[in-house]
């Protein structure tokens, strides 16, 4: 095979170069790709890379991985980034020896980052994020000793001089982002970090010049655009990250907000960027089960009262939600953070027209923010090379092999993919009649539909890269020996924990892969056996009274996900754009729960512990919404025609439900692994849930897939 189809072949995975559309062949989103005017300055597109912190910008030695992060998105066509969060000062560190660009010698560091983006014609802010009372550290301060629910301590009330040495550290910030490069600057104003404290009387009881009105509240912000404005002068970009709702009790009116985005406009900001909620809101804002673009219809309204550019927000991952928001006149931009972790490419597919072949984020946060808030390194559960880019040496293969894949489920779809993309010969192997393994059975859990685009884009990228695919096909070891392969991966993921109780045999008695498959169909009295996240899921699924379409795994299906009123009536989101309520909160009103349903778990405690931080809150909200009856240090006895008998604490007790589902673990498929004394002829490799069982976890097999097809 020679070695330009190979360079060909790994183009269509991770390089920038796509066809240019044809004069036929029209751009499908013409809005997204206008360049916008400032006046001082353009930028090539409507797209914007959002604020992520991914743990490179806390320290020096990192800032060579870090720009090598933002030029792939650079190279990937995104004409405007921003900057994970950089502090002014000490005191407004997010953790310990947070990222800074304090002294000029910081100056050198961030200049990488800069010069990087330039090379491709990208534009770049830097963020400058104040953490105040959220600050994970004990210098934290903030306009009143109020405590914060995420931080364990307790702030320090800023004084006077404490706030004009603060405005004059966020000028100075600003001033040196300039020397390094960067195109302007992004001032954290949203998500309750600093500067929302002192807008928000939920956080400012102040009495001084600084508290009480809104006059008041806003001149913290107000006067530190003044500050920066005034050292960077006027072809300077300088973007206001402004909540748009707050979602918290004492939190602002739309009316407070466009009072403050009018003010913001008179002091010089080029651009108002969307923040949606604060972290301590007990409302989903960035999870996948909140609909797409659900709070665009806020920035819409904050642009009807400026006549500076404005950027919408907040769970817009895909071209066509992107494009509909410009053409209809609701922002001048769109901002995009997690998806372009997902595809550094995201924005070349989108402007040549092949939106099928986006890697698109299903916002399931588990290595982006959970990786965040535990200290670790962000990269992303779809697209294990995000925030690695310098460490793989991802090239042609120098001898492509002939490589055999034994299961279609996402570790072996990303072996395959990562494989073929390298110009290695793949041949993937699935017993059942479609890809995509236990992510079939999450895309049909309400709130998870996002799973659905996983599996269309490993799909496109089968066709693309023309791997040799055989579904409905079980292989044994002697016909692996036959086929002379050079590697052999075993990706044969999972099956269903088996549990001895009593009563198993009888019909009301079903795996959660049985009920999720639409193998069989629950009662209205249903007992979950295992608390776990799929416990969880299981749970979710039965109470929104879910089922399983017949077509459900047909490539042309379209998955329902929750409307945005739904959402809102759900969660107690007031709906309206001009909303006059305080932090448009209102009274919640679930929906009413399809069935009945205990969730059981053996362990003591508290249920759902091993949940994702960022996702797992919702998940125990939502059961707790429809229910949901919770039993923890739980032994299972038996399965009657009258229902589950169980102990709990020394006393034994019947649940009358009529169906039990069990969700109690999974078991490895491994057997086609070469055993003791055995010769095979092929390289043999494990990956994902065929290697290890425990906790099943996507996030690991797509990474072990890409990482023994990358080292092939």
């Amino acid at each position: 095979m020679p070695m330009p189809f190979l360079k060909k072949r790994l183009a269509k995975l991770i390089s920038t170069k796509t066809a240019e559309p044809t004069a036929v062949e029209p751009m499908q989103y013409p809005h997204l790709f206008e360049p916008l005017d400032l006046g001082f300055t353009t930028l090539k597109n409507r797209l914007v890379m959002g604020s992520m912190h991914t743990g490179l910008e806390d320290r020096f030695y990192h800032y060579g991985k870090l720009a090598s992060y933002f030029e792939a998105r650079a190279k990937g066509g995104v004409g405007l980034m921003i900057t994970g969060g950089i502090s002014p000062n000490r005191e407004g560190w997010l953790t310990p020896l947070g990222g800074t660009l304090n002294r000029r010698a910081d100056v050198i560091h961030h200049a990488r980052v800069t010069r990087a983006v330039h090379k491709h014609g990208a534009k770049i802010l830097l963020q400058i994020l104040h953490s105040g009372r959220y600050g994970y550290h004990p210098f934290v301060v903030a306009p009143s000793p109020i405590k914060s629910p995420i931080s364990p301590f307790k702030p320090r009330q800023m004084s006077l001089k404490n706030i004009q040495a603060t405005i004059q550290d966020f000028a100075h910030t600003a001033s040196l982002a300039k020397k390094a490069g960067y195109d302007g600057v992004e001032i954290m104003g949203s998500e309750g970090y600093l500067i929302n404290q002192f807008l928000s009387a939920r956080t400012n009881k102040r009495d001084d010049a600084y508290g009480g009105s809104l006059e008041n509240r806003m001149r913290f912000a107000i006067e530190i655009v003044q500050a920066v404005r005034a050292v960077v002068g006027t072809d300077f970009i300088i973007s206001f990250r402004l909540s748009m709702i707050e979602l918290v009790e004492d939190g602002a009116t739309m009316a407070d907000v466009i009072s403050l985005a009018q003010a913001l406009e008179t002091v010089g900001v080029t651009l108002i960027n969307t923040g949606i909620g604060w972290h301590e809101a007990r409302v989903p804002t960035i999870v996948t089960s909140v609909p797409r673009a659900t709070f665009v219809r806020y920035t819409a309204a904050v642009k009807q009262a400026v006549s500076i550019p404005v950027i919408a927000a907040n769970r817009i991952n895909m071209p066509d939600t992107a494009e509909a928001i410009i053409a209809n006149g609701q922002a001048d931009m769109v901002q995009m953070a997690r998806p372009f972790l997902a595809d550094s490419e995201w924005a070349n597919k989108a402007y040549h027209n092949q939106a099928n072949l986006i890697n698109t984020c299903i916002g399931c946060n588990q290595a982006c923010l959970d990786h965040t808030f535990s200290g670790e390194r962000a990269s992303c559960l779809v697209n294990p090379l995000a925030c690695h880019e310098s460490e793989y040496d991802i090239k042609p293969a120098k001898k492509p092999k002939k490589v055999i894949v034994v299961g279609a489920g996402v570790a072996g779809l990303s072996a395959a993919v990562t494989a073929a993309a390298r110009g290695h010969q793949v041949s993937l192997y699935e017993a059942k009649p479609f890809i995509g393994g236990q992510f079939n059975m999450a895309k049909v859990i309400p709130g998870k539909e996002e799973f659905f685009e996983t599996i269309r884009y490993f799909r496109e990228q089968i066709a693309t890269l023309g791997i040799d695919v055989h579904l409905n096909t079980a292989v044994d070891k002697g016909f692996l020996d036959a086929q002379s392969a050079d590697h052999i991966i075993i990706a044969t993921g999972v099956v269903p924990r088996e549990i001895d109780i009593t009563g198993r045999q009888l019909p009301q008695v079903m795996s959660y892969s049985e009920l999720l498959t639409g193998q069989k169909v629950a009662g209205e009295r249903v007992a979950v056996l295992g608390a776990g996240g799929i416990g969880f899921d299981v749970a979710e699924f039965l109470v929104h009274g879910a089922s399983v379409s017949n077509d459900v795994n047909d490539a042309n299906y379209q998955p329902q996900a929750q409307t945005a009123q739904a959402f809102f009536e759900q969660w107690g989101v007031d709906g309206d754009a001009n909303y006059q309520s305080i932090g448009a909160l209102r009274p919640a009103n679930p929906p009413t729960p399809a069935r009945q349903v205990y969730l059981l778990q053996r362990s003591k405690g508290k249920l759902g512990k091993s949940l994702n931080k960022t996702t797992g809150w919702v998940h125990k909200a939502t059961i707790k919404q429809a229910g949901v009856i919770q039993m923890a240090g739980v032994t299972y006895d038996k399965v009657t025609d009258e229902g589950l008998w169980v102990t709990v604490d020394g006393t034994s007790q019947l649940l009358r439900v009529d169906t039990v589902v069990l969700c109690v673990g999974q078991e490895s498929v491994n057997h086609l692994m070469p055993q003791l004394g055995d010769t095979p002829k092929a390289d043999y490799q494990v990956i994902g849930g065929a290697k290890l069982s425990d906790r099943l976890d996507a996030k690991r097999a797509i990474r072990e897939g890409f990482e023994v097809a990358v080292h092939l």
